[in-house]
């Protein structure tokens, strides 16, 4: 596969079972590489209630990511659930699922988006991919406590 993929990008219901395995793996490495109490990824039964959007990326036919948005207040939204299948990581799934979700956000009027990932060296690459899209690091935000397995990030829009 070439390095950047073309996607196509929809709002997802969350009922085929390609999106519920790679929430699987999601949660499953969360919980690999967190202890439980810093877990804070949403089970799919969470990702459908109405605050909160789930977007999944497809190529040719085949899943490759997934992410979801989170309205914390009508300024405030909070980027859930950011996975890209082990085969599209580092082929443009993570970015183009970013994209969808950041443009989602402006066109709802936010000031500002956020997000808490994990710290230890095992999130390095969704650290990247959120520093190169201009997030910064931040303090816990909603409902969050500090947590040293927590890195906690917003994008001012």
């Amino acid at each position: 596969m070439p390095d950047t993929l073309s996607y196509t990008i929809i709002e997802d219901d969350l009922s085929g079972p390609e999106v519920t395995a790679l929430l699987q793996l999601h949660l499953d490495e969360m919980h690999a590489w967190s202890p439980p109490e810093s877990v804070h990824a949403m089970p799919v039964e969470r990702l459908r209630e109405g605050d909160v959007t789930f977007y999944s990326a497809w190529h040719e036919g085949r899943l490759a990511a997934c992410g979801a948005i989170k309205q914390l207040d009508p300024g405030h939204g909070e980027l859930k659930s950011m996975r890209a299948d082990p085969a599209y990581r580092g082929k443009g799934a993570g970015q183009a699922v970013l994209d969808r979700l950041l443009t989602e956000a402006r066109t709802r009027g936010y000031a500002r988006v956020s997000l808490e990932t994990g710290a230890p060296q095992d999130f390095a690459p969704a650290h990247r991919l959120y520093l190169a899209n201009g997030f910064v690091d931040c303090g816990p935000f909603a409902d969050y406590q500090p947590d040293p397995f927590s890195r906690f990030m917003t994008l001012d829009l």
